[in-house]
């Protein structure tokens, strides 16, 4: 009766039957105690993390538009131009007709799944990895193969002193060999940049790596970022700006291109230059002329951006060939104008949400640092690899990562999340977050260290 998109069997694993059944013990025994219940280090809501964003001021900016409707299949131009305004304080340069908005990241890769990809076709994924990449190309009948992130130990003769003192001589990078063992049907090569849950960000070294791959095998290239407002360290960057230079728009800055006598996009210099492209009726596009031979999409939203997962509104940014771009383009509006799915009050509640999120996610990442100084202080890099970026981290405590997550949970009062759900190839590994309470995050691992 049901599809052979689900599986098979539905309730839940031994594992996290067991799971739960060990937080209602946890919850009785702490509450006959009359004591705080365990410590939640899997936290993924900065809403329950005590970090909300304050809303009242864009309900109020936003509440004339709630009852409009406007249908756009690509979204509201005025909540495009808001998220292009987002990349713009952060150096990018897309324009809005590169901007395609969603209901949610999730939304997204259903809508590039249905638009790229026929059934039976191959996604290739991060193995560890995020499990729910693989449940939504399940449901739109594809499959995935990984391709692997592996710890690799610096040369600590060529770090700076002060990273040789932070002991930050492990980390995880991309084994560019592993994507070699591609299947034939793959059609889209996904990359998370900052990774959940390793805090892995994509070099350009690796980014060229994996460029070159997609092009020689006529493969989409995503990029899920919605973590790329967190990175930690200045040898990150965001991997839009390996392909959109940051020169492309620079220079004075005006509203009307008297030559051609159209009204540009704000942000698009007055002499189009070279990597400008002129799609018809001022549609002016951020396309370079050598960029790369494969379309890019970067997916992002406001459930990171400004800790508002209850929106549900998310976008993708792309760059395609310029003789691809408008089939693309259309494309991605006809699957798009068959849901229609952004609803109204979330795209006028991202319009202005998004004019204050640089000052939400300096909130954030101070949090962040300051947790992630605490895990790294407490562990030696060999067991706490470096995190460049994102919300999480990891540690191999060299057990049974399942019995290891019911021991904490049971004895200490620690909930973390076990390396198994995220497909690391050794046991051991935890998976821990970086957004809960500082000082609630520091007795957590010392009940760990313990």
């Amino acid at each position: 009766m049901l599809s052979s998109r689900l599986p098979k069997d539905l309730t839940p694993s031994p594992f996290f039957a067991e799971l739960e059944r060990a937080k209602a013990d946890v919850f009785a025994e702490c509450a006959e105690a009359n004591s705080l219940p365990f410590i939640d280090m899997t936290v993924s809501s900065p809403v329950k993390a005590g970090l909300p964003v304050d809303l009242d001021v864009a309900v109020d900016e936003g509440r004339k538009a709630f009852g409009n409707w406007s249908p756009d299949a690509a979204g509201w131009k005025s909540a495009r131009e808001a998220v292009v305004e987002y990349y713009r304080e952060r150096g990018g340069n897309f324009t809005a007709g590169q901007i395609i908005l969603t209901a949610s990241t999730s939304e997204a890769y259903s809508v590039l799944f249905k638009t790229f990809c026929d059934p039976g076709d191959v996604i290739l994924t991060p193995m560890p990895g995020y499990p729910l990449l693989d449940t939504l190309a399940q449901l739109e009948h594809l499959e995935c193969a990984p391709y692997f992130l592996k710890i690799r130990r610096e040369n600590v003769r060529k770090l700076a002193t002060d990273e040789r003192q932070k002991g930050a001589t492990f980390r995880f990078v991309l084994d560019s060999d592993s994507l070699l063992a591609a299947p034939e049907h793959a059609k889209i090569l996904l990359l998370v940049s900052p990774h959940n849950p390793t805090g892995h960000c994509v070099s350009r070294e690796e980014w060229n790596e994996a460029v070159r791959f997609c092009e020689e095998n006529n493969m989409i290239l995503v990029v899920d970022e919605v973590f790329g407002d967190y990175a930690f360290s200045d040898k990150v960057s965001r991997t839009w700006q390996y392909v959109l230079d940051e020169r492309t728009l620079a220079g004075s800055l005006q509203t009307r291109d008297e030559s051609a006598d159209v009204i540009l996009d704000p942000g698009v210099r007055s002499t189009i230059g070279k990597g400008i492209w002129d799609a018809g009726g001022g549609d002016f596009i951020n396309l370079p002329e050598d960029g790369p031979k494969c379309p890019i999409f970067w997916l992002n939203g406001l459930s990171k951006a400004v800790g508002s997962p209850q929106l549900k509104l998310g976008w993708m940014a792309f760059y395609a060939p310029r003789e691809n771009f408008e089939e693309i383009r259309a494309a991605l509006e006809f699957v798009e104008d068959a849901y229609l799915s952004v609803s109204a009050p979330a795209q006028a509640l991202g319009t202005s949400l998004l004019k204050h999120s640089i000052a939400y996610e300096s909130k954030v990442r101070e949090r962040l640092l300051s947790n992630w100084q605490t895990l790294r202080d407490a562990f030696p890099s060999k067991y706490c690899p470096e995190v460049l970026g994102g919300w999480y981290a990891v540690v191999r405590l060299g057990e049974d990562d399942e019995e290891l997550t019911l021991r904490l949970l049971r004895e200490k009062h620690v909930l973390v999340q076990p390396g198994f759900f995220f497909d690391f190839d050794e046991d051991g590994w935890v998976v821990m977050s970086l957004l809960q309470d500082p000082a609630i995050f520091k007795e957590a691992i010392d009940r760990i260290i313990k």
